[in-house]
């Protein structure tokens, strides 16, 4: 993403189901759906990915998951509930060159709605570049990094939430290098949820060899796409 996207400080907006997001204004974009930032994280992230991993992995006690753009924290703040009620130890790696400041989340109503205050601003809070022990069932690790420069195990990851701005805004993380690069990430039976749907990115996906899924998409959305490792 160019730096100059960067320099304008995101703005609160509220979507259609109460919760808020930001608005990038160099971007001419938003951090979630405008039709409602906790509805499209939880059915994309949770109930398609952590949801679906946990139906073929029943009696798992712990994966890992890797996020491309922390963004908000909302995806993490949901993680992180879903590993409490599921006691399942969820160790949660994601990436986030351009973090938002401290004083923007605090203003954020994620918390309001999840019965969450604590827990998001500990997210928020948290250092960079080293596990951060939140819960027993939680550990968080926050990357100051693009998807470009991160080195990371591969075979590693049970769940990929991809959730980069979209590909019309920010083109270069939608590459089908990139795309190759976050699959070897992937251990086997791993699963990459995500809220686009693009014809390029479904045949991207294919060619590097996930099982691609067309899937019915968060509310006011028409599909999303979901990838699992043979």
């Amino acid at each position: 993403m160019p730096e100059q996207a960067h320099q304008q400080q995101p703005q609160l907006i509220q979507t259609g189901d109460g919760s808020h997001s930001l608005y990038n204004p160099a971007l001419d974009e938003t951090y979630h759906s405008h039709h409602g930032a906790l509805q499209e994280s939880q059915y994309v992230f949770i109930r398609m990915g952590l949801d679906a991993w946990r139906a073929k992995q029943p009696h798992a006690e712990s994966l890992s998951v890797l996020e491309i753009g922390f963004g908000t924290g909302l995806n993490a703040l949901l993680a992180l509930h879903w590993a409490l009620q599921h006691k399942v130890k969820v160790h949660f790696t994601t990436l986030e060159p351009y973090p938002v400041s401290l004083e923007t989340a605090k203003q954020l109503n994620y918390p309001q709605l999840t019965e969450g205050e604590k827990d998001f601003l500990r997210l928020h809070e948290a250092p960079w570049e080293e596990d951060v022990l939140l819960y027993d069932y939680f550990i968080l690790h926050k990357k100051k990094q693009k998807l470009e420069e991160a080195a990371l195990a591969e075979a590693a990851f049970d769940v990929v939430f991809f959730d980069a701005f979209a590909p019309n805004k920010q083109p270069e993380l939608w590459e089908k290098a990139l795309l190759e690069k976050t699959i070897r990430f992937m251990a086997p039976a791993a699963l990459l949820t995500t809220y686009c749907a693009k014809g390029q990115l479904k045949r991207d996906l294919r060619d590097a060899g996930l099982q691609v899924e067309t899937l019915p998409g968060a509310p006011g959305k028409k599909e999303m796409v979901r990838g699992s490792k043979a």
